[in-house]
């Protein structure tokens, strides 16, 4: 702790340090103004400033300033793009200062468990790679226009129903290989300045009050060096909170909390240097608001708002093209669909922003040769056969019809999940009538997560722009006529349907609890490793030109674990437009003795290119790239052995590949008994050497040799012997009693 900080504790009473533990009001730190201490206002993000001027709620029920609304994070993560994450910090952190905004509440670091999740609009991605890198540039960018970022919700929470009082079960491999990685990045490389845990437990023990994960993980393991904050309500107990460390409770206004503490302190069960721990953040958190405001900050939200509309663009994802698209100027078109004049933008709850213009596409379209038919109710799930006729007719009177589809309002939001992957019903009835009759249809989807598009064979294109924030309208109008070029790629995969996802049977749980059983296998995990068809596969998205990949090279072909490997690659634009491609790179373990993924996301980058011209990216790879976290160490492995490192324009569009054999610095400890199988021997350099000597004497030095068994008997009893116990090589006479104790000993020694 700092010295300045130590002192102004010695300054505090008792009372006032059990005050700083929870706010204000809604918003608001408390102030200690006798001792220079400002009170700091926090505001719900994270893709525009919702700041609340009269009576405060979470759930974006009452009334915000007016301000800009960007992009969501479902939208943004399909950028693959750090810049537009930087560009978007950059603004927000403009746009707190200009409103004496101490720190914005966001991003959201929950993995994609499920597609019906209510929230998923809020959350980056399936992968935790991904996620981690988009949500650092944001931190480092909003944090460098002195506001503080929050990441959430800490950890697991990855769906709505029962979570604020469920349980996320899962064993340590699936936690911090899955819904850790993204949390770990943005402490240790964004420097997040405040981390907010979730309403839910995990494996029984709420976040708030679960000293492994807020002091064991987050502190010691990770060094964070902020205060952690409760979701808006979600302190339980705030003696047991800040024991476990916790530091401040929300929303604030009452006394409550502070008599808890001092009582559970007088009685001894609060420890008061556990306090005096947690009031030492808050205490450094509001000095460095003191130091970073400035004073005076205006924003131009004319510029923001062409800022919103920017990003949207680079992260819209071309699903499908028939050589439709782009359009041609002259050609006559249909806009049909009320999200052609009223889109959906971003989603509801806490994150709802209160904007001044949104601007539809048939606003954006005004010059372009349009005509307009609404074809459906975007309250309503049921089918106008008025308003279909009406969109048939002025489909079959133009040569392209662009209908405006995706997810109503109130099927995504916080609070409540979704039961179904489907769209409206009335929607998808107009899809199918208007393709109809016009085989030039485009579907424009809206909407913060995968949806099932029965209609996809008879349609010619698809273009996915998320939830693209105020400027979606513009932003789809210069993508569907060619004046940009789509360049974004899908952060999560797209099933053909629900019960394909691997969390459908533990989906949202039962009396509370949520199973994680898939384990590590969520996503493209999973999929991959079924070998199951999808609709879109993580990673996938189009473009208006072509990218040719070439030249793999490695700076080495083997390496030591604590190595770091250059990996680079040329991408060349073959087509004739000027586009942007995102190269990415898995890496894959060729054999693992423990269950892995076919491959995982290990980096990513995006690459502007002119027609013919031809660039080299390049990455570097580290212990992580190859690792799985081993839980009889606590810590994260790499076994030795051969990997292949792949690059790709998707998790299923292996472009090059190449092999790398790495060499593990460690050994997970095993403890051999004679009930240890043969195989186990496998596990350590010790039993490995031993195994090829007793494989050599049992089956014979040429496996290939027959017996009267027939054909393979060798390799038949190569593969009982590896079942065997270890004991049973005395039971069989291949060695005495005496050297099986002998061997076991320096097996274990």
């Amino acid at each position: 702790m700092k010295k300045h900080i130590s002192e102004l504790l010695t300054q505090l009473t008792l009372e006032e340090k059990a005050s700083l533990c929870s706010g204000a009001d809604f918003w608001h730190t408390k102030a200690v103004e006798r001792l220079g201490i400002p009170s700091v206002m926090m505001c719900d993000g994270p893709h525009g400033l919702r700041k609340q001027e009269g009576e405060g709620d979470h759930m974006g029920i009452n009334k915000s300033i007016e301000t800009v609304c960007y992009p969501t994070a479902s939208a943004l993560a399909a950028s693959f793009d750090c810049e537009v994450l930087e560009r978007l910090g950059e603004a927000l952190g403009d746009e707190c200062q200009a409103e004496d905004v101490g720190m914005l509440l966001g991003p959201g670091l929950n993995m994609k468990r499920s597609p019906l999740c209510g929230r998923n609009f809020e959350y980056f991605s399936e992968d935790p790679y991904l996620a981690g890198k988009l949500a650092t540039s944001y931190i480092k960018s909003l944090q460098g226009k002195g506001i503080g970022a929050c990441v959430k919700h800490f950890a697991a929470n990855n769906q709505e129903t029962h979570r604020m009082s469920g349980s996320s079960n899962m064993d340590d491999r699936t936690l911090y290989e899955i819904y850790l990685p993204a949390f770990e990045e943005a402490v240790k490389e964004g420097k997040a300045r405040s981390v907010m845990c979730a309403y839910n437990g995990i494996n029984g023990t709420f976040c708030s009050e679960n000293k492994e994960l807020l002091t064991g993980i987050l502190r010691n393991k990770w060094g964070f060096e902020g205060f952690v904050v409760t979701d808006w309500g979600a302190g339980k107990d705030p003696a047991k909170g800040i024991a476990a460390g916790l530091d401040l409770i929300m929303p604030g206004g009452y006394d409550v909390q502070s008599k808890q503490i001092l009582a559970a302190i007088e009685i001894g069960e609060l420890d008061e240097a556990d306090l005096d721990a947690a009031v030492g953040n808050m205490l450094q958190f509001a000095l460095d608001y003191k130091e970073n405001r400035k004073q005076g900050s205006v924003i131009e939200r004319e510029k923001c708002a062409e800022l919103s509309a920017q990003l949207a663009a680079q992260c819209a994802v071309l699903l499908k093209n028939d050589e439709v698209l782009p359009l041609s100027e002259s050609a006559k078109a249909a806009f049909i669909g009320d999200f052609a004049k009223a889109p959906r933008y971003q989603g509801s709850g806490s994150s709802y922003i209160n904007t001044s213009h949104v601007i539809s596409a048939l606003e954006a379209a005004e010059d372009k040769n349009i005509t307009y038919a609404q074809g459906y109710h975007a309250k309503s799930t049921l089918s106008d056969e008025e308003l279909v006729k009406e969109a048939v007719t002025a489909a079959k009177a133009a040569d392209v019809a662009v209908v405006f589809a995706g997810l109503p309002n109130d099927f995504e939001t916080e609070g409540i999940d979704r039961d179904t992957l489907d769209l409206p019903a009335n929607q998808n009835i107009l899809i199918e009538a208007v393709a109809a009759v016009q085989p030039n249809t485009i579907v424009v989807l809206h909407g913060g997560a995968p949806m099932a598009l029965p209609w996809i064979d008879k349609v010619k294109g698809v273009l996915c722009m998320y939830l693209g924030g105020q400027g979606v309208g513009e932003a789809t109008v210069k993508l569907l006529y060619g004046e940009e070029n789509p360049s974004g790629k899908l952060a999560e995969t797209w099933p053909i349907k629900l019960s394909d996802n691997p969390s459908y049977l533990n989906f949202p749980g039962e009396d509370g609890i949520v199973e994680y059983r898939e384990g590590i296998y969520i996503g493209y995990r999973y999929y991959d490793k079924k070998e199951m068809e999808v609709l879109f596969p993580f990673g996938y998205g189009l473009s208006y030109t072509k990218f040719q990949y070439s030249d793999l090279k490695l700076n080495k072909d083997s390496m030591a674990d604590n190595e770091l490997l250059t990996v680079s690659c040329k991408v060349k634009n073959t087509g004739e437009h000027t586009g942007k491609e995102v190269v990415q790179l898995y890496v894959r373990d060729e054999e693992s003795s423990v269950g892995r993924p076919i491959r995982e996301l290990k980096g990513f980058t995006k690459v502007a290119l002119a027609p013919g011209e031809e660039k080299e990216v390049t990455f570097q790879l580290d212990k992580r790239s190859f690792a799985y976290y081993e839980p009889k160490i606590h810590d994260w492995f790499v076994e030795s052995g051969m990997f292949r490192i792949e690059i790709g324009a998707s998790s299923r569009d292996i472009r090059l590949a190449s092999p790398i054999e790495v060499q593990g610095s460690i050994e997970i400890p095993f403890h051999y008994t004679v009930l240890s199988p043969v195989g186990t021997l496998k596990k350590t350099a010790k039993g490995r050497a031993l195994m090829e000597k007793l494989l050599q004497s049992t089956t014979g030095s040429q496996p290939e040799q027959t017996d009267s068994l027939g054909e393979g008997s060798a390799k038949m009893m190569e593969v009982m012997m590896l079942e065997m116990p270890l004991g049973s090589l005395a039971g069989f006479g291949a060695i005495s009693m005496e050297q099986l104790e002998e061997m076991i000993t320096m097996l274990n020694s």
